[in-house]
């Protein structure tokens, strides 16, 4: 019985790693087969985020409205974590040690996304695997972070089709002012004022017998770094955009 409870939960992130790997390996072979060397990978990507993007925040969402406290109560920041929290947690866990492996091995370079992809698992293995608490917190953040995925992921497609397909073309220009302006206001307004919330919290109350101070310092670290270099990323989409949106204008001026 003990054998049995000690392999289950690694069981269960062995098999969302399994799916995760399946629906990478449909886009990179099926789905995007024709595509570019370079343009392939990175859709397949952008395909597996998508898999992962929604169902996330819907499975995050389930599990701190099942927790015993309140949703948004700052008792739950500090609180065990649940089977549901566990579950949510691996199901991220393995997407991202899917993505990980794919950004080592197609774009061993982009060490951005691979630094961002080994700090969340930081997060999320400490959390589940050793502190065993804060588990409602953290997928309160996540909800945040993956409620703009579906705008990112269509939007990072149409950018890497626009050159071959004039439907991709309008689409990324209809989709842009759209994408990145619910992605300032969740990650420029609503997510600090999430995690200086948490800092508050963790920072004033005697937390320590739950989740150690090196987790949580780390945590909120990782996690206010990650917003900012997410507001650096959508600020200089914003600067192309206006850029290339005069420039169009003028175009069209002219024409």
């Amino acid at each position: 019985m003990e054998s049995v409870t000690a392999i289950s939960p690694w069981a269960t992130l062995q098999t969302f790693f399994l799916a995760f790997l399946l629906v990478y390996l449909f886009g990179y072979f099926l789905l995007f087969g024709r595509w570019g060397p370079r343009s392939r990978p990175f859709a397949s990507s952008c395909f597996t985020s998508l898999a992962h993007g929604i169902p996330a925040a819907v499975a995050a969402a389930i599990a701190t409205r099942g927790s015993p406290l309140p949703p948004w109560g700052r008792a739950a920041y500090s609180s065990p974590n649940t089977a549901l929290h566990d579950t949510a947690l691996e199901f991220s866990i393995a997407y991202f040690l899917i993505d990980l492996i794919h950004y080592l091995v197609f774009f061993p370079s982009d060490v951005l996304f691979i630094i961002h992809h080994l700090v969340t698992l930081f997060v999320l293995l400490t959390c589940r695997y050793v502190v065993a608490h804060g588990a409602h917190a953290i997928l309160l953040l996540l909800i945040l972070a993956e409620v703009t995925s579906p705008c990112q992921n269509t939007w990072s497609l149409a950018k890497t089709r626009k050159a071959e397909a004039p439907f991709a073309a309008r689409f990324f220009r209809l989709m842009s002012p759209i994408f990145f302006t619910f992605y300032t206001v969740v990650r420029g307004v609503v997510a600090p004022a999430y995690v200086c919330d948490l800092v508050m919290y963790y920072s004033m109350e005697d937390v320590e017998d739950s989740i150690p101070k090196w987790a949580w310092v780390s945590w909120v670290v990782i996690m206010g770094s990650g917003i900012l270099v997410s507001l650096l990323w959508v600020l200089n989409n914003w600067k192309i955009w206006f850029r290339d949106h005069r420039s169009f204008d003028v175009q069209k001026k002219d024409g």
